[in-house]
C-alpha cells in the first residue's frame, strides 16, 4: 500500500510518525493531511532508509536543490560534491536533472549518496536514449517512455516530474496566446516537439493510467510538471499556463483516487502582484494538493542575482500557501552551477522558506527569530552563530571585522545602540 492508501484506511505509518516528530506536529493531523491529498511524503517503498520529508499543509515550507550533469559538462564526482553541499546546507530534497554521461550510473550514485528524497525528470533520459540510438525526439515510443519510468522507480527514485499537462489543447492555446518566450520548460519543450512532429496526443496524458500503475507499485510521488510555466514576466498567468493547470487539477484527482501521492508544479517568472493569485488558483483547481514552485522569479533583468529574485518570489509564494520551493542559483540562465552556486542557492531558498513559515505561523518559526534577537541584545556572538541560518558565513564576517571589543561589532563600536540602551534602562 502507498502512504496515501494507509492514511485513508486510518493507518498511522512509521513514516507519518517521523514526519510529525520532525515537524513537532500531531501525528494524526499529518495522517489526515496525507489522506486528504494535502500532504505528500515522497518515499519510494524501495528507498525508505533516506530522511523523510513531509510536504504540504501545516508543515514547514520545504526546499529542493537541482543537481545533475549536462551534455557539455559531465563530472560525476562534481555532482556528488554538489549533492553533499546541498544536503549539508539544508536542502530537504534534491532532483537529478542529468542529461550527460551514463545516466543510470549517475542516478545510482546520487541515490546511494543522498540522505534526502531524490526526484528526477524521466523524459530527459528518454531523449538521451533516443539520440544515442541515432533517433530524435519524435522517435521515442510509448514503450520507451514507460520502460524508463519503471527502471527509475525500480532504482528507488522518490518523486517524478511528469509533463502530462502539455496536451494538444494546451498547445492550441499557446499558439493563440503569442508568448514572448514560448516554452521554457525543457520537459515541456520536449513533449511539445514530440506531439507536433508526430501529430499525436501527449503519451503521459493519453496513458496516464500507466503512469499511475508504476507510481502505485513503488509509491513514487508524482510531481505534475508545469511545461507551460511562464519564462518571463510578460507571459505570467496567461491562457496556456492556466489551461495546463486545469488539466493538472483533473489528473491530480485521478491520481488521488488511485491512491497515488501527488504534487503540482508551478511558475516560473511572475510579477510580485500576481504571485498570491497564482497560489490561490492552484490550491482551488488542484484540490489543495502540495504546490511546488520554481522561485518564482520576480524580475527578468538580474542575471547573476537570480537566487535573490527567486528568494523574493519564494517568500511571497510560501507565505501565500506554496509548500515546496525549488532553489535558483546565481548562475540560472547563464550556465551549470558551481558547488558554491549550489550552496548560495540553497541558503537563499532557505531564507525565503523560513520567512514564509513565519507568515504562515508554522510552529517554531517565530521562536527561532526571537531567540536570535535575545542573543543580539546580549551581544552573545556564540549563540548568534549557533542560531544563524549560515553559521559559517556569520563567523567569517565577524572574524573579518576584527572588533576592538568582544562586546560590540565594528558597525557601531562604542556607540552600540543595544549597549547604550541596556546601560541607561537598567
Amino acid at each position: 500500500m502507498t502512504q496515501l492508501e494507509y492514511a485513508r484506511s486510518g493507518k498511522l505509518t512509521p513514516e507519518m510518525k517521523i514526519v510529525a516528530r520532525d515537524e513537532k506536529a500531531d501525528p494524526r493531523a499529518v495522517m489526515e493531511g496525507v489522506a486528504r491529498g494535502q500532504i505528500a511524503i515522497p518515499c519510494n517503498r524501495l528507498s525508505r532508509k533516506r530522511k523523510l520529508c513531509g510536504i504540504g499543509s501545516g508543515l514547514r515550507t520545504k526546499i529542493n536543490a537541482n543537481i545533475g550533469t549536462s551534455a557539455d559538462s559531465s563530472n560525476l564526482a562534481l555532482e556528488i560534491r554538489k549533492l553533499k553541499v546541498s544536503v549539508g546546507s539544508g536542502a530537504d530534497a534534491v532532483m537529478d536533472l542529468s542529461t550527460g554521461g551514463d545516466l543510470p550510473k549517475i542516478r545510482k550514485a546520487i541515490l546511494g549518496n543522498s540522505s534526502v528524497p531524490v526526484g528526477t525528470v524521466p523524459v530527459y533520459e528518454m531523449v538521451v536514449n533516443a539520440f544515442r540510438r541515432g533517433g530524435r525526439i519524435s522517435s521515442i515510443s510509448k514503450d520507451d517512455i514507460f520502460d524508463v519510468l519503471e527502471a527509475q522507480a525500480r532504482q528507488g527514485v522518490d518523486f517524478f516530474t511528469i509533463h502530462c499537462g502539455v496536451t494538444l489543447e494546451t498547445l492550441s492555446r499557446l499558439k493563440k496566446e503569442g508568448r514572448t518566450t514560448d516554452v521554457v520548460s525543457r520537459g515541456g519543450a520536449i513533449m511539445t516537439e514530440w506531439m507536433v512532429r508526430n501529430g499525436r496526443e501527449n503519451p503521459f496524458y493519453e496513458d496516464f493510467d500507466r503512469v499511475l500503475d508504476i507510481a502505485l507499485k513503488y509509491d513514487v510521488t508524482l510531481s505534475l510538471g508545469d511545461g507551460m510555466r511562464p519564462g518571463c514576466l510578460a507571459d505570467a498567468t496567461d491562457r496556456a499556463q492556466v489551461q495546463e493547470l486545469i488539466i493538472l487539477g483533473e489528473l491530480a484527482k485521478r491520481a488521488f483516487d488511485r491512491g497515488v501521492q501527488v504534487m503540482i508544479e508551478g511558475p516560473g517568472h511572475v510579477p510580485i502582484n500576481q504571485i498570491r493569485s497564482n497560489i490561490l488558483l492552484e490550491k482551488e483547481i488542484c484540490h489543495g494538493a502540495p504546490f511546488y514552485v520554481l522561485g518564482p522569479l520576480v524580475t527578468d533583468v538580474a542575471p547573476g542575482y537570480d537566487h535573490i529574485t527567486s528568494a523574493i518570489g519564494g517568500a511571497i509564494a510560501g507565505a501565500s500557501g506554496a509548500d515546496f520551493i525549488c532553489y535558483v542559483t546565481p548562475s540560472e540562465h547563464l550556465g551549470l552551477p558551481s558547488v558554491e552556486d549550489v550552496r548560495t542557492g540553497v541558503m537563499a531558498a532557505r531564507i525565503a522558506a523560513h520567512a514564509a513559515d513565519i507568515a504562515k505561523g508554522v510552529k517554531g518559526a517565530m521562536e527561532w527569530d526571537i531567540a536570535m534577537s535575545r542573543a543580539r541584545r546580549k551581544r552573545d556572538w556564540k549563540k548568534q552563530f549557533e542560531l544563524a541560518i549560515d553559521p559559517e558565513l556569520a563567523r567569517r564576517y565577524r572574524g573579518r571585522a576584527k572588533p576592538g571589543s568582544k562586546d560590540v561589532c565594528t558597525m557601531c563600536g562604542k556607540y552600540c545602540s543595544m549597549k547604550i540602551s541596556e546601560e541607561c534602562l537598567k
